[in-house]
Parts: C-alpha cells; sequence; structure tokens
C-alpha cells in the first residue's frame, strides 16, 4: 500500500444512470481537491469513460488500480467492480445499474473495514430498484448501520450553518409515532452530542430538539408525545449537565432563524428536519451518517433521473460532503494523537 499522509477517501460510483458519475467527474477535474485528499473510486473504468466522453472531458484522467490498495496520491484511482458489460442508458433506472451501485458499495464497505481506505462518500441510488433480497434496507443508513454493526446511528445533515440530525429516518408517516419513544429519543441525542464533540470538535454542544406535533403539542391540546415522552428526556439530560432545549414547534423554529442558534437540531422525523434543511442548504448540504466506526457522507440528492446525462447536475453538495469527510477524519486521527 502506497503510505499518504493525505486521506484516502473512497467514492462509490452510485446508480450508473443517475448524475452519480457526473458530478464525480466533475468534483475531480478540481486539482484544489486532490491536492488534499487520495481519492479512490469504486466502480469502472468503462463508465468514467463513458461519461468522460460524453461530457467533452478529454483531459479527466484516472488510473486502474492494479493491485488491492495500492492507491497513488495526486491521482484518481479507479477500483474496478465488476468485469461484466453494463449498459449505461442515462435517466433510466435499471436492475443491472442498481447491482453494480451496490458492488461498489460492498466493495467500499470491505476496503474501508480493511483499513484501505479512511472513510467514503457514496453516490446516489435508486432505492426502488437495488431493494431486493441482498439489500433488503430503505436506503445507505440502514445498511451501513448494519454493515458495521453500530446498533444505532444517527442520519444528520450538515451544512456551513447548521446541522439537523433526526429520530426516525426511513418509515412511513403513519408509523413515526410508535418510534417515538424515551429510550429512542434519548439516544438519538445522545449521538448527536457525542459526533459534535468528537466528529465536529465542539466541546459543549447546544441542541435543540423539535416536537413531534403541530405547535409541539400545544399544551397537550394536539398531541401528547411532547409532554410524555419528549419533554421529561430533556428535562432529564439537562439535569446531568446537558445544554439540550426544547421541544420547539418545527415551523416557527425554522423561519425565524433559531436553527442558526445551536450546534444540533433533533428533528422527530424525516421530512421534519429534510424539508427545512434542503430548502435552506440545498446544493451545499451533506448527509453524514453519525455514530459509525468509520466517516461516511454523501450529497443531499439523488440520483436525478430526469437530468442524467445532460451534464447539467450541480456537483457543490457532493464536493461539500468531500471535505467533510476529509475534515471529519482529520479531526478523529487529532483527537487519537492528542489521547
Amino acid at each position: 500500500m502506497i503510505q499518504t499522509d493525505k486521506p484516502r477517501i473512497g467514492i462509490t460510483i452510485g446508480d450508473l444512470n443517475g448524475i452519480g458519475p457526473e458530478v464525480i467527474i466533475k468534483v475531480l477535474t478540481d486539482s484544489r481537491l486532490i491536492s488534499l485528499m487520495t481519492p479512490v473510486v469504486y466502480g469502472s473504468t468503462k463508465v468514467l469513460s463513458f461519461y468522460r466522453k460524453s461530457m467533452n472531458l478529454e483531459d479527466f484522467n484516472y488510473s486502474q488500480v492494479k493491485s488491492r490498495g495500492q492507491f497513488f496520491p495526486k491521482v484518481i484511482n479507479v477500483v474496478n467492480c465488476w468485469e461484466d458489460v453494463i449498459e449505461i442508458n442515462p435517466g433510466h433506472p435499471s436492475r443491472q445499474t442498481a447491482h453494480a451501485a451496490l458492488l461498489s458499495l460492498k466493495k467500499a464497505v470491505e476496503e474501508v473495514k480493511e483499513g484501505l481506505i479512511d472513510g467514503f462518500v457514496t453516490g446516489p441510488i435508486d432505492k426502488n430498484t437495488i431493494h431486493g433480497d441482498d439489500f433488503p434496507f430503505h436506503g445507505h443508513t440502514e445498511y451501513l448501520t448494519q454493515e458495521f454493526n453500530a446498533g444505532e446511528s444517527l442520519m444528520m445533515m450538515v451544512s456551513d450553518s447548521f446541522r439537523v440530525g433526526l429520530v426516525t429516518e426511513h418509515i412511513s408517516v403513519k408509523e413515526i409515532p410508535t418510534f417515538i419513544t424515551k429510550e429512542r429519543v434519548e439516544l438519538k441525542i445522545r449521538l448527536m452530542e457525542l459526533s459534535l464533540k468528537k466528529d465536529f470538535l465542539i466541546n459543549k454542544p447546544k441542541i435543540a430538539v423539535l416536537g413531534l406535533n403541530p405547535h409541539a403539542g400545544d399544551s397537550g391540546l394536539l398531541g401528547t408525545e411532547e409532554n410524555e415522552i419528549i419533554s421529561p428526556v430533556i428535562m432529564d439530560l439537562k439535569s446531568k449537565g446537558k445544554l439540550v432545549f426544547g421541544p420547539f414547534p418545527a415551523d416557527g423554529f425554522f423561519a425565524s432563524g433559531m436553527h442558526q442558534k445551536y450546534d444540533g437540531i433533533l428533528a422527530m422525523y424525516h421530512d421534519q428536519g429534510l424539508v427545512a434543511f434542503k430548502t435552506l442548504a440545498f446544493e451545499t448540504g451533506v448527509n453524514f451518517t453519525a455514530g459509525l466506526p468509520f466517516v461516511r457522507t454523501s450529497p443531499d440528492h439523488g440520483t436525478a433521473y430526469s437530468i442524467a446525462g445532460r451534464n447539467q447536475a450541480n456537483e457543490n453538495s457532493f464536493r461539500q460532503a468531500m471535505y467533510l469527510a476529509t475534515d471529519i477524519i482529520k479531526n478523529r486521527a487529532a483527537q487519537i494523537i492528542e489521547k
């Protein structure tokens, strides 16, 4: 293995018919990024060649990895994850390209476990076509939590100005209340606090917790979860010296700009947190899975089939995901050195 003091960042290619390959290529044409890290793309040189030609980028160069773990600095390293010829048809989901995305993901997971890479950024997958017996999950977060034996993790959306974590993730709306328990809310708050300390180097993180119901239950008139579950957890953690506040009504919280006054915000469910986050930070936000032993980030967008293959995708979120992965890896390493 080639030794380098720069983080080795794996990149899973995502669904081949989505915008993943396009934004990866756009990001990796930036020499400033390659000067800070050693990128390792898990996918196929043939796929990169296809998109390089379609994007008219003749000067985009990369190197196929010949020996396991032999990644060279200042070079775009590519690990071929399959030998089969796969038809690429941008904008059209298929089982074949979904399977290729899964092979890419599994290879990156395998190599981060072996210490060949320091962390990875995942390209967007199509949850419908990738779902099956070999991937019975609702998304990356659930798969990686199980794969790394983490027990629990925290889906956290990160931007320069605020961070939003979720108590529940990819479940149907009707199921949400059954997952809002004292144990789960407390666990997610503790995961957020630990991540803010370890990954973002915030010594005394200040966390806001949103309510489940409209107006945070309106003193029990619109729901009892705030009075019976969420508030008791907050009060208990406060008594132990934690800087946890709420529960706040979600609409007024974001509309009034209160999200900028806290280091982390814990939302009760997916759209409660992500609608606000993507409205305020779309194309700059990053999805980070806190609580895993390895660093994983991803852009805050999906496959975007409607613009795939048209060279119209904005790569900024993917770029920020690369930078965030690098920063967190360095933050964790610095703490190990201090100890």
